[in-house]
């Protein structure tokens, strides 16, 4: 009994993980003024106090909304958690190949100029690092989102 207890509960831990619900409350916010979590398993694309500055794309925010519903249309295991992207603000989860850990990335859109400033906040939901994961996936999502846009 005792064998067979020790053998279940890592897998309904792998389960819970795999299955685990995210809450549009906690998870869908605004990049531009997420606090920015203890953990060193987040990246933020923001103005003086992210990891990198946003970015600015010469297209309207109408132009980007579509490239970036194209360009995550094709990621894997993506799906939209809450938002739109054409209505500015729009969180997506990402889950890990294998183990299915789950990942917010909330996107925010806004008019600047003749232009979008785009500011992104990825982070993992379980876990204290990220061993560079969500920094990865920003950069390649923004990086995929230009070309999407380019002539």
């Amino acid at each position: 009994m005792r064998y067979l207890l020790l053998l279940l509960l890592p897998v309904a831990l792998l389960l819970y993980i795999r299955l685990s619900p995210m809450s549009v409350e906690r998870w869908h916010l605004d990049p531009s003024t997420a606090e920015r979590p203890r953990t060193p398993n987040a990246y933020l694309l923001r103005g003086s106090d992210g990891d990198a500055p946003p970015l600015m794309l010469q297209a309207s925010p109408e132009a980007v909304s579509d490239a970036l519903d194209r360009v995550l249309a094709t990621a894997p295991r993506v799906s939209r958690l809450a938002g739109r992207a054409e209505d500015g603000l729009v969180t997506y989860v990402q889950r890990s190949r294998i183990m299915g850990y789950p990942d917010a990335i909330s996107i925010r859109l806004s008019p600047e100029g003749d232009g979008t400033r785009v500011e992104v906040f990825s982070r993992s939901r379980f876990g204290y690092g990220d061993a560079g994961v969500n920094a990865a996936r920003v950069t390649r999502w923004m990086e995929r989102l230009e070309a999407a846009l380019a002539p």
